[in-house]
C-alpha cells in the first residue's frame, strides 16, 4: 500500500475493523541481512490480529529494565487497538497485551510515552466522545497504569484513564502522533484536525498544539497554537520536541509559502506561546510535506524527513538538517532517497546515536520489491554515508515500516513494520497481514 493510499484512508476515516478471538502467537524468526554493514535481522513478533492485535505503525519505547512497549493500531478483542508489552524471557521475548482498547476510552492506538511517574501515556486517533470527526470518535489522550496489585495470570490488562476526549471543534481532533511533558509534568501534542474552520480550514480544521495541566486531580486543555492552513502550516501529523530552554519544535506536511509543509517553533512567555516559521519548504530538491517529526544533535542541529521531493528522477523524499546560524537556521539536504534499495517516502522521526549517526525507516511502494528499509546515515568529519541495514520482502519479515528506530545500551536497534508477517491475519488493514516486531543486532 503507497503512502499516499494510507493517509487517503486516514483523512476520509474509512478504517474498518472487526471484533475477533484470541489467537496466541510468539513466532520467533531469524533473517540474515545482507547490507553494507553486517547486521542480523531478527522477528520479535507476529502480529495475528487477535488479542495482541494488528499492524504497527508507530515506533517502541523501552523502560530502564529493557522492556518494550508499543501499539497495534487495529486488532484485540474489540477491534479497536492494542497496547503491548515485549520481556525477555529465556533466548526470546515474551508478548504481552496490556489494553484493548473500547471505543469510548479510544480507538486506533498511536505512539506511547513512559511519562515520569512511570505509567504509560499516549493517544488514539479515533474513539471517545464522538464529535465530527467521520462518526468515529475524535480521539484521547490517555494513561495507562499497572494494577496495584502483583497478577498471577497471563494476562494482566492495566488501567486505562481517559484524560482528555477531543471533539474535533476548538479543542482539536484525530492527534496522529503521541505526547511529551515538560519539567513541571504537564502534556504537550499535536492534533491533526479541529481547531480553526474557516478558510483553508473550512470542513475538518487545520488542527492544533494542546498543552494538557493537572490540577486537582483534574486535567485541563489548552490550546498553544491554532493553525490557520497558510502560512503558519496545516495539519500536523508528528510530535513535538522541546529545546534546553522550554521552546517546542515541530513540523506540518502542509502549509506554508508553497503549501509543502513547514518546521516551526513555539517560544513560551508570560502572556502564551509565540509561533514562528524556521524553514518553508519549497516543493523541490529540499523536499516536501515533512510527516516525520524532528530530532536535535548536541550542538543544537535538528534533523528530519520528508516524505518526497530532492532526487529530481526519483522525488523519493530526503533527510534534512536545520543548523542555526546568525539568529536564523539553514537548510541543507544530507540525503536524497533514490529507491535503489526500495528506500522511498519516508514518513518517521529519525534516532540519533551518541556519536551523531543517523537511523530511520522508509516504508516502500506496494507494487514493488523491495517493499522499505531500515537505513543509517553515519556521521564523519562533516560527511554522511548512507548505508541501507535491511530491505524489507513484506513476507515473513514483514513490511513497510513507518516506525521510528529505537537503540538500547548495546546498540540493537527496533522497530515495527505494518504489513507483512503471518499470511494468515485475522483482522487488520487491508492488506491481509498484521505487522512485526523486529531487532537488528550488530
Amino acid at each position: 500500500m503507497r503512502p499516499s493510499e494510507i493517509r487517503l484512508r486516514r483523512v476520509n476515516g474509512l478504517d474498518l475493523w472487526i471484533a475477533i478471538a484470541f489467537i496466541a502467537s510468539t513466532l520467533l524468526l531469524i533473517f540474515a541481512a545482507a547490507p553494507a554493514e553486517a547486521q542480523t535481522f531478527t522477528v520479535l513478533h507476529t502480529f495475528t490480529g487477535a488479542q495482541d492485535g494488528a499492524n504497527p505503525y508507530n515506533g517502541l519505547v523501552m523502560d530502564r529494565a529493557g522492556n518494550l512497549y508499543g501499539t497495534a493500531k487495529f486488532g484485540g478483542n474489540n477491534g479497536f487497538g492494542v497496547v503491548f508489552k515485549l520481556s525477555r524471557g529465556g533466548s526470546g521475548w515474551i508478548f504481552t497485551p496490556l489494553h484493548d482498547f473500547a471505543g469510548a476510552e479510544g480507538s486506533s492506538p498511536t505512539t506511547v510515552t513512559i511519562g515520569p511517574d512511570g505509567n504509560l501515556y499516549g493517544t488514539t486517533e479515533f474513539g471517545g466522545a464522538g464529535g465530527s470527526c467521520q462518526g468515529l470518535g475524535c480521539g484521547v489522550v490517555f494513561k495507562l497504569s499497572p494494577l496495584p496489585t502483583r497478577c498471577a495470570g497471563f494476562l494482566c490488562p492495566w488501567s486505562v484513564t481517559v484524560l482528555h476526549r477531543f471533539t474535533g471543534g476548538a479543542d482539536g481532533g484525530r492527534p496522529f502522533s503521541g505526547v511529551i511533558f515538560d519539567q513541571q509534568g504537564n502534556i504537550y501534542g499535536t492534533t491533526s484536525q479541529g481547531g480553526q474552520f474557516a478558510g483553508q480550514c473550512a470542513g475538518n480544521g487545520c488542527g492544533v498544539v494542546y498543552e494538557l495541566s493537572l490540577s486537582g486531580g483534574t486535567w485541563t486543555e489548552s490550546v498553544i497554537h491554532t493553525f490557520s492552513g497558510g502560512a503558519d502550516g496545516l495539519s500536523p501529523y508528528a510530535g513535538l520536541i522541546f529545546d534546553s530552554t522550554g521552546k517546542l519544535y515541530g513540523t506540518t506536511p502542509y502549509g506554508g509559502s508553497l503549501n509543502a509543509g513547514t518546521v516551526l517553533v513555539l517560544t513560551p512567555s508570560g502572556s502564551g506561546w509565540t509561533h514562528s516559521i524556521l524553514y518553508n519548504f519549497q516543493a523541490g530538491a529540499d523536499g516536501t510535506y515533512p510527516y516525520g517529526g524532528l530530532t536535535f544533535d548536541h550542538a543544537g542541529n535538528l534533523y528530519g524527513t520528508t516524505d518526497i521531493g530532492g532526487d529530481i528522477n526519483c522525488a523519493c523524499g530526503t533527510i534534512y538538517q536545520l543548523s542555526p546560524s546568525s539568529g536564523g537556521w539553514t537548510h541543507a539536504v544530507l540525503y536524497a532517497f533514490t529507491n535503489t534499495n526500495g528506500d522511498r517516502y519516508p514518513q518517521a522521526s529519525l534516532f540519533i546515536d551518541a556519536s551523531g549517526n543517523l537511523y530511520g525507516t522508509t516504508p516502500g511502494g506496494a507494487d514493488t520489491p523491495p517493499y522499505g528499509n531500515i537505513f543509517k546515515l553515519a556521521a564523519s568529519n562533516g560527511n554522511w554515508t548512507y548505508n541501507s541495514l535491511y530491505e524489507f520482502t513484506d513476507g515473513a519479515d514483514g513490511g513497510h515500516s513507518y516506525s521510528t528506530v529505537l537503540m538500547d545500551a548495546n546498540g540493537n536497534l527496533y522497530g515495527t513494520a505494518s504489513d507483512g508477517g503471518s499470511s494468515h491475519c485475522v483482522s487488520g488493514d487491508d492488506s491481509g497481514t498484521c505487522g512485526v516486531v523486529w531487532q537488528i543486532t550488530p
